[in-house]
C-alpha cells in the first residue's frame, strides 16, 4: 500500500476523500464535458448537474438561473487544477456556447475556494504569455464561488455509455445500483470511451496500473473487452 492510494479488491482506483480536490465547471451541454473530463487519468468521478445561479432545487425542465456544469473529482497528485483548466478551455469557445445565449448554456468556473480563484488568473497570464489562440475569449468565461451543485437526473449521468445498453447491462455486474455505477471510475473512463475521447488499450492499459488485486483486475479488463460497442 503506498501513501496515495489504497488496495481494493473492486473495479475501482480508490484516493482517500480528504485528498480529493473538485472543479464545477459549465461548457455548455454537460453531456459531452461529463465525457471529456472523465476520461482523463486523475479524475475519479464526475456527475453532470446545475449550478450557478439561485433556484432551489433546479430541474433539468426548470432549471430557474442555473447552468447545465459537470462536477468532477480528481487527484492533484496525478492531474492539477491548472491541467484541467488548460483542457477546459482548449476544448470550448466561450463566447458561442451551442449557438446559444442564456444561463442554461455557460462557459463557467464555479470555484470551491480563494486558491482556485487564484489559479484561474494564473493560467489566463500564463495561456496568453503561451501565445494561446484563445487568449481574447478566455475572460469570456464568468469566473464565480461555487455555492452548491444539485446533480441532474439520472438520464443525464453517463450520457454516452448509456447509449450503448450492453455496456451498462455487463457494467451492471459490477455495480448493482445506478448510484454505483454514476460515480465508478471506470464508468467515467468508459463513458469517455463511448464519446471517442480515448480507447478501448488505453483505458485498459491505465487499469492495468490501479492497486487492485490481481485477480479483479482480469475480471473488470476481461469484462470490458467483452463489450459490445
Amino acid at each position: 500500500m503506498n501513501d496515495r492510494h489504497m488496495r481494493n479488491e473492486t473495479a475501482e482506483l480508490i484516493v482517500p476523500e480528504e485528498k480529493l480536490q473538485k472543479a464545477t465547471l459549465g461548457m455548455g451541454c454537460f453531456w459531452s464535458p461529463d465525457a471529456l473530463f472523465g476520461h482523463l487519468p486523475g479524475v475519479i468521478r464526475t456527475k453532470t448537474g446545475y449550478a450557478g445561479g439561485t433556484a432551489e432545487q433546479p430541474t433539468y425542465r426548470d432549471m430557474g438561473d442555473h447552468s447545465e456544469t459537470v462536477e468532477l473529482e480528481f487527484d492533484p497528485a496525478v492531474i492539477t487544477f491548472e491541467d484541467v483548466l488548460d483542457v477546459f478551455w482548449d476544448h470550448h469557445n466561450p463566447v458561442n456556447i451551442n449557438g446559444y445565449k442564456g444561463r442554461q448554456y455557460m462557459s463557467l468556473i464555479l470555484c470551491h475556494n480563494g486558491e482556485q480563484q487564484e489559479a484561474v488568473q494564473a493560467v489566463i497570464s500564463r495561456r496568453k504569455k503561451q501565445g494561446s489562440t484563445k487568449t481574447e475569449t478566455e475572460t469570456e468565461t464568468e469566473v464565480a464561488p461555487c455555492p452548491v451543485f444539485y446533480p441532474a437526473e439520472e438520464r443525464h449521468q453517463k450520457y454516452y455509455l448509456k447509449r450503448f445498453p450492453d455496456a451498462v447491462y455487463k457494467l451492471g455486474k459490477l455495480y448493482p445500483s445506478h448510484r454505483e455505477l454514476v460515480n465508478s471510475t471506470l464508468a467515467a473512463r468508459l463513458n469517455g470511451l463511448a464519446k471517442g475521447y480515448t480507447s478501448l488499450e488505453r483505458v485498459a492499459g491505465e487499469i492495468k496500473e490501479w492497486p487492485m488485486e490481481p485477480a479483479a483486475r482480469q475480471k473488470v479488463l476481461d469484462l470490458i473487452r467483452q463489450i459490445r460497442w
